[in-house]
């Protein structure tokens, strides 16, 4: 039986890459630009370790995290235009950017139980996306989406990297971001659960002299061939 297929495939995008390669931007706005869900994995990440933070568990201890990482419930809000995450009802969408979940969130990140409870839930959400989604984070096109339709690995330089992330992050010092960044980096791509890697099938795109724009364009232009290929 032959369907006439009008509206554009549904596609599934994972953008993976370090703090500060322009990511989230790029992401929100190739998923508004065409229509697609939006899925900031980062941020269910950190939504995890604000609670655990917020309920006292000691976070030095892996046993204690994996004990409860099936506690909290998380809920992202896939709009791109409005992107939401809830913990518990609660919104946190503010608290999960303070430098203390921060500084934390690597170490909780690196759970085995942890990672295995919100890969789980990102799945769910990206094959519930009927007209697809962009999920972005470090390990989508590796671990949590492994057959996604376009795979992109976002790069820039460290000091390109160290030099947005001081722009959002208002007064912070360029030098000290930059360290930060680099040693997330090494906890990021050293952990032995779903390290911070490059795809074998990803397109890598270097955005240390692209303006955010440019970037977004590149992108879409991507997600556009892939889409008319299916």
């Amino acid at each position: 039986m032959e369907t006439v297929e009008t509206a554009p495939a549904s596609v599934i995008v994972a953008i993976d890459g370090p703090s500060g390669t322009g990511k989230s931007s790029t992401s929100k706005a190739v998923a508004a630009q065409l229509g697609l869900s939006y899925l900031d994995t980062g941020a269910q990440y950190r939504a995890i370790t604000w609670w655990m933070v917020h309920n006292g568990i000691e976070l030095t201890d892996p046993t204690a995290i994996a004990a409860v990482a099936g506690k909290p419930e998380i809920i992202s809000g896939t709009d791109p235009l409005a992107p939401t995450i809830t913990v518990d009802g609660t919104d946190v969408a503010g608290p999960i950017r303070t430098t203390e979940v921060t500084s934390k969130v690597s170490a909780v990140s690196a759970v085995p139980e942890v990672r295995a409870r919100i890969t789980e839930l990102q799945r769910t959400i990206a094959a519930s996306a009927e007209k697809g989604i962009v999920v972005e984070g470090r390990d989508i096109g590796t671990t949590v989406l492994p057959d996604a339709d376009l795979k992109i690995f976002l790069t820039a330089s460290p000091e390109a990297r160290a030099a947005r992330r001081s722009g959002e992050l208002k007064g912070a010092d360029v030098a000290a971001t930059r360290e930060a960044l680099i040693k997330r980096d090494t906890a990021d791509s050293s952990r032995k659960t779903s390290p911070l890697a490059k795809a074998d099938d990803a397109v890598e795109v270097d955005t240390t002299e692209l303006t955010l724009q440019q970037v977004i364009e590149c992108v879409v232009t991507l997600v556009e061939e892939k889409r008319a290929a299916k």
